[in-house]
Order: structure tokens, then sequence, then C-alpha cells
């Protein structure tokens, strides 16, 4: 098998205690976080307060003091170091609440700091066993804000709710075994059930490459009680206030395979699906929208014949009892690891056939297409009726030299396949099949590092990357712990100039309204401004700003380690603020191969640093 090792604390050293550090006196008690803090959080920008900078994700602020003519100007006003050995992948976004930035880090690790002076107020550090089992690096990506408390995921299945001004824990929820691969990476969200008036805290589980079964959670954020358990592997049980609810599908699975006697196979008991990044929410419709990850393990001849629902797609969940309203599959039956995990930003979708404007997601996937989905008919209850007709909007490439699929059929809503772009099966007594190249490979055509949508401009901003793969089938063995995979590849560049590409993309027309190339992949977020512009980081360190409607570059900073997290912006004491993790890590360097290799020079880091325009711009530019 091609592919690395999972990583234990055998190979970096974990943390060694669960307790918070106070480095100073405690700070003053900041109020705390309610629902309508989090619900108009896009549109109060002295805090950020969820993933996704609001409920429907886009990572658009409305602040405008750094801005186009401005932005060349931009100054570290602090950086904060996250302190020892344990340095890896930082893929976090940090939250910010009443003057104090809550921004996870590797080794589930959580801090809170002062984000006038940058002074650590306190940290957590989560006790890790020996024995966990990380697919893609000891990163974790956010945490979640609401009442007095911060929560974040830990690397050994279990979720943490500490108090925000103390760091202390309030409460710890183990879900699932992380001996059988089952983490948590991604960051919670927090919903309100408008049936019960609830406010919900929402999380689902990664292990997919282990052969976990993913499962989206909703809690009582001030217990940490179980609400409902919501399983995205057709035919698995559902729970409802801790009893058994309803299959996910049809009980029956008919999407995955049976042996002669009818009973399901091993791939059912195993198969994948894990909501592993972090939701949007349509408070309209009382729904919550979020990916479901690849199906396990990668072989899909093991899993032939079916879709293997209800994975590589995007789930809409009713908030109140965790039913599965509807689901779009981007990719059946995934023999590519393409996943369907990348975020679902809800967006005003202006449909160009029909010059209707629609409530719409929007979703950059794994698999190199753009789709475009009409989120009222995919929230309406239908007993979780995967890709309902007409639900499509629009779907198109977004990435150059896909291989696998012509395009996606508009009325069927699945992808127009090419012959031979499945792996073959290794023939008897063979350890291995034909090499195939695929392109995007399983690191996608875009990854999770979310893209960002401008309502000034109209435009999504998609951190993409160009490469390839070879890639062959392999015997699928499952033993709990250990990859589950049945494939093996290696990632290959597709152009000499460059990996990443930041790209500008028209919904409506799937136009590239501009591009911008670097050598390196591209593993960072972005976000978008009404000052006019784009800002991401790059894998050799720098933190960029880009021109929002031509692309130019108008500004860099070298952080000294890669950037593979999500920058954020916020306004503080009438200045506006430019915060991002630096630290190179994730996925590329563990399992990207020439890629891998590409990337050895870039060092090691963990810190978080923060930007703001000298006095005398700031007073020019109000």
């Amino acid at each position: 098998m091609n592919h690395p090792q999972p990583l234990t604390r055998a190979r970096f050293a974990a943390a060694p205690l669960a307790l918070a550090l106070l480095a100073a006196l405690p700070a003053a008690v900041a109020r705390d976080v309610s629902w309508d803090d989090i619900l108009h959080d896009a549109d109060t920008p002295g805090d950020v307060l969820m993933y996704g900078m609001g409920p429907k994700a886009q990572r658009y602020s409305p602040l405008k003091q750094i801005n186009t003519s401005n932005v060349a100007q931009l100054l570290p006003a602090w950086s904060l170091s996250y302190g020892d050995e344990k340095q890896r992948g930082q893929e976090a976004q940090a939250l910010v609440h009443d003057g104090v930035v809550y921004v996870t880090a590797s080794y589930s690790r959580l801090f809170a700091i002062d984000a006038r002076t940058g002074k650590r107020l306190w940290t957590y550090q989560h006790r890790l066993p020996d024995d966990i089992r990380p697919c893609c690096d000891v990163i974790n990506r956010g945490a979640a804000i609401y009442g007095n408390k911060v929560f974040f995921g830990t690397l050994d299945a279990a979720i943490v709710a500490l108090d925000k001004d103390t760091g202390k824990v309030v409460w710890r929820k183990k879900f699932a075994d992380h001996k059988a691969g089952y983490t948590m990476t991604g960051a919670p969200t927090l919903v309100k059930d408008r049936q019960s008036g609830r406010v919900l805290l929402i999380h689902g589980n990664s292990g997919d490459e282990f052969g976990a079964v993913g499962g989206l959670y909703a809690r009582d954020p001030d217990s940490g009680e179980e609400v409902w358990y919501r399983p995205m592997v057709e035919g698995h049980m559902g729970r409802l206030h801790g009893k058994e609810s309803t299959p996910t599908g049809d009980a029956n699975a008919p999407s995955w395979p049976r042996d002669k006697d009818g009973k399901l196979v091993e791939p059912w008991h195993h198969g994948g699906g894990a909501p592993w990044q972090s939701a949007s929410f349509d408070a309209e419709t009382n729904t919550i929208v979020i990916g479901a990850g690849n199906p396990a393990p990668w072989n899909g001849w093991a899993r032939t014949p079916g879709d293997s629902l209800f994975t590589s797609g995007q789930a809409y969940v009713d908030a109140a009892t965790g039913e599965l309203k509807g689901f779009y599959q981007h990719t059946p039956n995934d023999t590519w690891d393409f996943s369907g995990n990348n975020e679902i930003i809800l967006f005003d979708y202006k449909d160009p056939r029909t010059g209707r404007t629609l409530k719409a997601g929007a979703h950059a996937d794994r698999n190199g297409f753009f789709y475009i989905t009409d989120t009222a008919k995919l929230a309406a209850p239908a007993d979780g009726q995967p890709n309902r007709p007409t639900a499509l909007l629009n779907a198109f490439p977004f990435v150059d030299g896909i291989t696998w699929a012509r395009g996606i059929d508009l009325t069927s809503g699945r992808p127009l396949e090419v012959a031979g772009q499945r792996p073959p099966k290794p023939k008897d007594g063979e350890s291995k099949g034909p090499v195939v190249e695929v392109s995007p490979p399983f690191l996608g055509g875009k990854n999770w590092n979310p893209m960002a949508y401008s309502p000034d401009t109209g435009l999504f901003y998609v951190p993409a990357n160009h490469w390839k793969e070879d890639y062959w089938s392999e015997t699928p063995i499952y033993s709990a712990g250990a990859a589950y995979l049945g494939m093996g590849f290696r990632i290959r560049k597709m152009y000499e100039d460059h990996v990443g590409s930041l790209r500008a993309i028209d919904p409506g027309s799937g136009k590239i309204v501009w591009e911008h190339k670097e050598e390196l992949p591209l593993w960072a977020g972005t976000f978008t401004t009404a000052g006019g512009l784009v800002f991401t980081g790059t894998s050799d360190g720098y933190l960029k700003a880009f021109d929002a409607s031509s692309g130019r570059e108008l500004w860099k900073f070298q952080t000294g380690s890669g950037i593979v997290s999500v920058p954020i912006t916020w306004e503080m004491d009438g200045e506006q603020y430019v915060g991002v993790s630096s630290g190179y890590g994730g996925a590329v360097p563990l399992w990207g191969g020439d890629m891998a290799d590409l990337t050895t020079r870039v060092t090691q880091g963990g810190s978080f640093w923060v930007f703001k325009l000298p006095k005398a711009v700031q007073s020019a530019s109000r």
C-alpha cells in the first residue's frame, strides 16, 4: 500500500496533560454569546463567531477600512507562538469575541489570546492517548462559541466544552472509539431549532480512511448530552433523545452490495461517509447543510453494484429531529476518494436560464466540478430522497484537465463518467491492478480549504490545485485501526509552473474571471471584503491580498512557515484587523507524492499573526 502509516504519539509527541494553563491573571469576564449574535455574525464585524464568518459560510466581511488603495501598507500588530515541539499543521480558523481570539492548534489544543496585545490568556491542552489514528496530520480546524463556553473536537473522538474566560473544562463527551480510527478535526456549528427553540451544538466525526461510519450529532451545549444522531451510510439507524429513530434512507440499503444470501457485506459495516467539515445553516428552513465524506474502502469494486449512499455528497438535515430531508450525491460509488466534505456556501443565485433569483448552495468538489444546487428543493422533506430532479441548477469544471468525467448531466445530476478511469481490479494472484492516470487526484481540485463569496462582485474565490495521480486497485482488507483503502497512488504535477491556482469564478456562466498561480499547492482558505479584497495564505509562508475584481496581487507578508489555515478579519476600537495561523503540515506533506517532495523546503512552525494599518493610514481612510 502506497500511503503513510497513521500518525501516533510514538511518531510525534502528543499533549501530555489535559489542563488549562493560565499564563497570567484571567482577562476581564466578557459577555456571553447569544444565538442572535451567532445568527447575525456576518453583519457584525466586531466579532467572528462562526466557522465561515456567518451561518451561510460566505466568508465575506462588510469591513472596508483596509481596501485596494491602502492594503499595501498593512503591517504586523503582533504574533504569538503556539510553543513547544507540537508544531505540525495549523489549519484552524480563529474566532474573536469581546477582544479575545480563540484559536485551536495541532494536537487538540485551544488558545485564548488578548486580541489587542497578543498576550496569551489561557491554553487548554487535551490529554491524547498513544493510539490515536488521525488520517491527515494532527490538525484541528476550529472551535465554536456560545453562552459562556467554547467547544472543539479532539483527535481521540471526543468533544470538549471549556469556560471561555478561564479555559476550565465544563464537560467532555467521548462519542466513538479512537482506536478504530474515529477522530474529530472539524469546527462544530451552533444552530437554533425553530421547532423547539433550542440551540444545538452540531458536529460530525472523521475517519473514513479507517472505515469509520460517518455520523452527524446534535448536542445540548450546556450539558453535552446527545439530542440526536444521524448516520451517513444508508440503512444505519439514527437516534433521537437516546432512542432509535429512523434508518438513513432505505432500511434495506439497496445502494450497498450484498452476498449470495442477501446479507449486507463488509463495506456497509465500515462504510465511511463522515461529515468531518463544518456545517452551514439555513435558518429559514431549519436545515443543516453539510458534506458527507467518501465511502470506505476507496476501492469501488468492493462496493459494486450500487451508489454507496449517502456518501460523497451534500446532506440536508432537519435541525429538530436529525432526519435526512434531502441529499445530492456528487460522485456515485466514489472510487477516487473525491469525498463531498468541502463547504456548501448559501447564497442568492440568479439563474441565467430563467432570470429568477433562487436560494442556492455552492460547492466546489474535490472531483473538479462546481455545483449550484436549489437548497429550497433539497431542504423540503422527502424522506432523504437523493438527487431530486431539477435540484441541480448548474455544474461546470473549475479546474483544468479533469479525466474521470466529461461533465455533469443537469437533468439527472449524475456525472458523465469516462470509461477506464475506474482502475481495474487486480488479476488473480496479483497484488495490484494496472495503473491509470487520473485527474484530479484524491487530494482534489479543491480540498477542505474553504472558498469565499462576495455579494459585491458576485464571484466565488476558489483555492484550487492542478495535479494528477497514478492510481491503481489493491485488495481491501478491514482491520480496526488500520487504513482501509484498497487503492494505491502517486500524486504528480500537471504543470511545471504551478500547482496552486486561486480562481475567481462566475457561478452563472462558470467563467474563470481571473486566476493567480502558485508554485506550491494551495491549502489555505480565503475571505473577501467590502474593501474589494481577497485574502489567502500560501504553502511557502505568505499571507497575500488580491484585488477582488482583477486578481492583481496587492500585498504579501512572510510568516516564517507555510499557511494552511483560514484567515479572518474583524474590527476593534475602530480599527480593522486581519488574523491567520501559520504552521505547515496537513495532508500534502504526508500523502502528496511529488508534491510532498516539492514542499520539503517549507519550515515547520506554529504561530498566530495579526495585522492592521498604521494610524496615519487609518485616519486617511476614514
